[in-house]
């Protein structure tokens, strides 16, 4: 037991530790507004439109699905769309998908299977481009901002606003995405304890194997945090997340995920979860194919979710 809780106290400051890399953010205190643009039927569930003020900077527009024959309040899904250079589509990924992903989208999915999700415009994306994510990023930079933590921050907040709804459970809280989405998923999961279960798609990737493969130049600008290799690899960061339930899904083709970093991230992470004797909550799962979620993977995705939230 003692052990256990010195594990707990160390995640708690290596949280700290990794928080502080992302930049000069807003306060974590400020208080949290919501309004609702529209709300429509949609097939098996209600989409609300929605403008939140998460950083006091600019508004950010998400959604915010829920089914529309039960009764809440339901477990409930952050949603973290990708890139993929579509700076138009962001938040209507979890409504429309995208060509990496199989249909039904998972607004559609998850709602069938009695969840509740939100998935938010992130920086340059959506209702919020306008600027070029290189313009967004060195201006942040000017300003002692990066541009991941800033998204980071608007993900850990999006937390907050699902907290002050009614038909969230949010002792039920699950995040996941692809690509950009799946390495949004993992950090804010290692970041925020409140996260019962984190899915990743197609982008756990290691770092040292990215740069030895000199796969850089495959993940945009937004991804590059100033002095984190001087830190924290990828398996420390997600390192934070254990014991709670952790899928990860991986292309063996994917160059955004070096092979070598996954048999790394897979042997670590599982002798971390061993020695918290919780070895049945990681699971990653590789298939020979490229950069795209698999009908295979879907099905696992669903199954983990089933037994874990």
């Amino acid at each position: 037991m003692q052990e256990r809780a010195n594990s707990e106290k160390n995640r708690k400051e290596r949280r700290r530790e990794l928080y502080q890399l992302l930049g000069d953010l807003p306060e974590v205190e400020r208080e949290i507004s919501a309004s609702k643009i529209e709300e429509e039927k949609r097939g098996p569930y209600i989409l609300e439109k929605l403008l939140l003020d998460l950083n006091g900077i600019e508004p950010v527009p998400a959604y915010f699905v829920y089914p529309q024959e039960q009764r809440g309040p339901f477990p409930v899904i952050l949603y973290h769309h990708a890139h993929g250079g579509d700076y138009v589509l962001g938040k209507d990924e979890l409504v429309r998908g995208r060509d990496v992903l199989q249909k039904p989208s998972y607004a559609e999915v998850l709602t069938e299977k009695g969840y509740s999700a939100l998935c938010i415009d992130s920086w340059c994306f959506g209702e919020r481009r306008g600027r070029s994510e290189s313009e967004t990023f060195k201006e942040m930079l000017w300003s002692g901002q990066v541009l991941w933590g800033m998204m980071v921050y608007d993900s850990l907040r999006a937390i907050d606003y699902l907290a002050s709804r009614a038909e969230v459970n949010i002792k039920r809280l699950g995040t996941m995405g692809i690509s950009m989405g799946s390495t949004m998923a993992w950090w804010t999961a290692a970041l925020d304890p409140r996260i019962k279960v984190c899915i990743d798609i197609c982008c756990l990737t290691d770092y040292q194997a990215l740069v030895k493969s000199r796969g850089l130049d495959g993940h945009a600008i937004y991804y590059y945090v100033p002095r984190l290799l001087k830190y924290f690899t990828t398996v420390d960061i997600n390192k934070l997340i254990v014991p709670r339930p952790h899928l990860s899904l991986a292309g063996n083709f994917d160059l955004l995920t070096p092979p070598e970093g996954l048999d790394r991230i897979d042997k670590e992470l599982g002798e971390a979860y061993l020695s918290e004797g919780a070895q049945d909550a990681w699971k990653l799962v590789r298939s020979n194919t490229g950069h795209f979620e698999t009908a295979a993977m879907r099905r696992e995705i669903l199954l983990f979710l089933k037994q874990w939230l």
